[in-house]
This record gives structure tokens, sequence and C-alpha cells, in this order.
């Protein structure tokens, strides 16, 4: 770790270090920050553990990056960092480093979320009343901040009581953008607002019935990827074109495609079978 640091501040060096690093600041290392966490979470999907571990480096880079920025101006620098987030660690697991009692594995949510409350309380300013959606990132991707600000909501009661009235909930969401389709001229802010509205009942339901919606929908990606290949390999056997076919047929290569893929599945997931 001293090495990476001593790397780190020579790549920062006004003399001797590299140009491109030195002109960095907090801002503009945000984008590759992202890039990097992304990079992580597909070397993950891919269960390709050596990009994992270069994928983990370089996001610790960033890290590193930061506390470098930080020291040469005088705010905090990566001990601060590694202390900080050691307390906070702690503070947030009395069941582990207190001596409070073992907890299960819902109670310690519910006190690691408590903990956070109290947190944020003493984070508020004098005039600002404390809000359960405080410190929710702007930055996050929709489909987490969506998951996040409604947890926080459910957490002080603003939740449906069974999954079936969220099902309710997207079915008249789904009917009021279909409203808005029809209307004559179309309005397209309208129609904005109402799809917005039955993504977030949607994110809603997934959180209500236990499934990570940007999981499922990477997921989701990833098998629409499969077939759809699969699909350009059918028409490439039969010496056609996806551009040139007409989607009667693509849709029958589609299906096709959907039937080896699900063959597949259930070969690789029944292997004696």
């Amino acid at each position: 770790m001293e090495e990476l640091l001593a790397v780190m501040a020579r790549l920062r060096d006004p003399e001797q270090g590299c140009a491109w690093d030195r002109a960095q600041g907090f801002r503009s290392l945000v984008p590759h920050t992202l890039e990097e966490a992304y990079e992580v979470a597909d070397a993950i999907e891919r269960d390709d553990r050596p990009a994992m571990r270069d994928e983990l480096g370089d996001l610790l880079f960033q890290v590193v990056f930061y506390a470098e920025i930080a020291r040469e101006a005088g705010s905090f620098d990566f001990d601060s960092i590694a202390q900080g987030v050691t307390d906070k660690l702690i503070r947030r697991h009395p069941h582990v480093f207190g001596d409070h009692p073992p907890l299960s594995a819902e109670s310690q949510r519910e006190t690691w979320e408590a903990i956070k409350a109290e947190e944020r309380a003493e984070r508020a300013s004098d005039d600002t009343a404390p809000s359960a959606l405080d410190d929710v990132p702007l930055a996050l991707p929709a489909l987490t901040r969506s998951r996040k600000l409604q947890s926080r909501a459910a957490r002080v009661g603003f939740d449906w009581p069974e999954p079936h009235q969220v099902i309710d909930k997207v079915r008249e969401e789904l009917g009021e953008l279909e409203e808005a389709l029809s209307d004559v001229p179309r309005d397209q802010a309208h129609i904005h607002e109402e799809l917005g509205d039955l993504l977030l009942a949607c994110v809603n339901l997934s959180r209500r019935i236990g499934v990570d919606a940007d999981q499922a929908l990477r997921d989701g990606n990833a098998k629409f990827e499969r077939r759809f290949r699969g699909l350009e390999a059918i028409l490439a056997d039969a010496g056609e074109h996806p551009q040139a076919a007409a989607f009667d047929r693509l849709e029958a290569a589609y299906q096709q495609a959907k039937e080896r893929d699900q063959e597949q599945l259930r070969l690789n997931i029944e292997p004696n079978q």
C-alpha cells in the first residue's frame, strides 16, 4: 500500500510526474471511477477471477488518486479515509465490536439503518429538518436510486402492505401510459412522465418481491443479447441478413433462438439428464 501511495505521489509530482495525472481533479475523475466500478461488476458477472483482481486494483487506484489530490490540498489523506471507514464499521456493528447481544440478519439491518439515520440527523444543518431520503446520491444509476428512495420511504411506513397491491399499481400506471399514447396529438412530455411512473412502480414491485431491479435488468440484457446473436446466426446459416428480413421472419428466428437458448440452459443446469 505504501508503494502504491508513493507511485501516486510521483505521478502527481509537479516536475517529474505525468501531465495527465497532474491535470486531474475530483470532478474530472468521476467518470473514470464509475467506469472502473462497472468493470469490476462485469468481471464478477463473468466470474473471471484474474480480471476481478485487476479491476479491483484499478478501482482501488481511484481511491488513492482522490486521496492524493486531497492530501495536496490539505483536506484529508488515505490514512484518514481508512480510519474513517474503520470507525464507521465498528460504530455500525455494535453486536460484533461492542457488548450488544447477537442479532438476526433482519435485526442487524434494522440496527444498521437506525444508526445511519442518527448519523444523518447529526450531519443535518440546524435550519434543515432531516429527511428519510437524505444522502441518497443523485449520481446513482436510476434503478438503484429508485430502489433506495423507496426503501427509505418504506422504513417510515410509506409502503404497500402486500406485493399484489404493487402489481395493481403497475397495471394502473401501464393503463395511464396507454391513455397518454392514445392522445391526439401526442403529448411527449406526458408520455415521458407516465413511463417514469411505470418504471418507478416496477422498481417498487421488484423491491417488494426481493429482486434487485438493476441485476434483473442486467440478466435480461444478457439473455436478449444471447438470443439476438442466435437470431443472427440462424439467418446467416440461411444466407439471409437481418436488415433485409421482414419482421415476421426476424420474430420467427428469434423464437427459434430462444428455444435453443432454453435447451442449452437446461442442459447446463441438468448435465446428467
